[in-house]
């Protein structure tokens, strides 16, 4: 905890900082907290020890309304960013460069990450730990935490207000879901679990979750893949399958799209060094045709 002031207060409590804006030359992620009153400048001390770590090559990010910080610093020109569902109109407005995202529950913009509301923070600490040390030590975090490792969607389905109150609560199906993405799932067969008709069903799996059913099964079977990638010594053709994927080549492509790396790349990086991968034949070359 850095700040101008040994103490800092607020309406409810005191925050105690041991460290001083200098100690922020150390840190490799330097994460700025929301801002109380928004009509108060960022004072220009702050400003400058952003822009310095930011300019030396540290990673910084923004909680909620810690977003006009960044942007005060000039951090933000020209990059899609996001702060509270509240706020972005403000930060869209004062900031006309910024390409505002209210829709989001975090946004990473190559060495500059900003998040939605309070809880938003969480999802995108919890995205740094699993960028950092692998999906595995995130994962542990969050069970610690309490808190989902993954949450589809964005902050549409906190603004939102109108549900109607014979909503069925989709919490047990997305359990289900959850421990079955590796089997073939249809909109169907889940529209009967959810004794509801696909049409409603669809709908209602949006108002609650922000994506549709297809995208939801496609980030947790890419989940359940980095899990096996690190943890297990199977093949990327037997990861595909546990996984719930078709074939080994639409295992790589939703990987890579949504991590950023191909499957082989990714277990290099965070697999266990106890648990080897098994080359067969060559079929777990990056890219190769199976």
């Amino acid at each position: 905890m850095c700040g101008e002031a040994s103490e800092v207060r607020t309406r409810a409590f005191d925050i105690h900082a041991p460290f001083t804006l200098t100690d922020l030359e150390r840190a490799d992620t330097v994460i700025v907290p929301g801002v109380e009153d928004l009509d108060l400048a960022v004072p220009a001390t702050i400003v400058e020890a952003v822009a310095a770590a930011y300019a030396r090559g540290a990673r910084v990010a923004s909680i909620c309304t810690g977003a006009f910080v960044l942007a005060a610093a000039g951090l933000l020109d020209g990059k899609r960013a996001t702060t509270h569902w509240q706020a972005a109109d403000l930060l869209a407005s004062r900031y006309p460069t910024v390409i505002v995202d209210s829709d989001v529950l975090f946004v990473e913009a190559g060495q500059v990450v900003t998040s939605a509301g309070a809880s938003a923070g969480l999802d995108m600490c919890l995205h740094l730990l699993r960028l950092d040390h692998g999906h595995a030590v995130a994962a542990d975090v969050a069970r610690l935490a309490v808190a989902p490792l993954v949450r589809e969607g964005g902050q549409s389905q906190f603004i939102r207000r109108e549900v109607s109150g014979s909503a069925s609560n989709l919490g047990s199906l997305l359990d289900w879901m959850a421990q079955n993405a590796h089997r073939p799932l249809t909109v169907e067969l889940l529209a009967r679990r959810a004794a509801m008709s696909p049409r409603t069903f669809a709908r209602r799996f949006r108002e609650q979750t922000g994506t549709t059913p297809l995208q939801w099964l496609i980030t947790a079977r890419v989940r359940r893949a980095q899990e096996l990638l690190e943890t297990s010594s199977l093949t990327i053709n037997e990861v595909a399958v546990a996984s719930g994927f078709d074939d080994p080549a639409t295992l790589r492509d939703r990987f890579q799209r949504m991590v950023g790396v191909g499957p082989n790349a990714y277990r290099r990086s965070f697999g266990s060094p106890a648990k080897p991968s098994r080359n067969r034949k060559g079929a777990d070359r990056e890219g190769c045709t199976i």
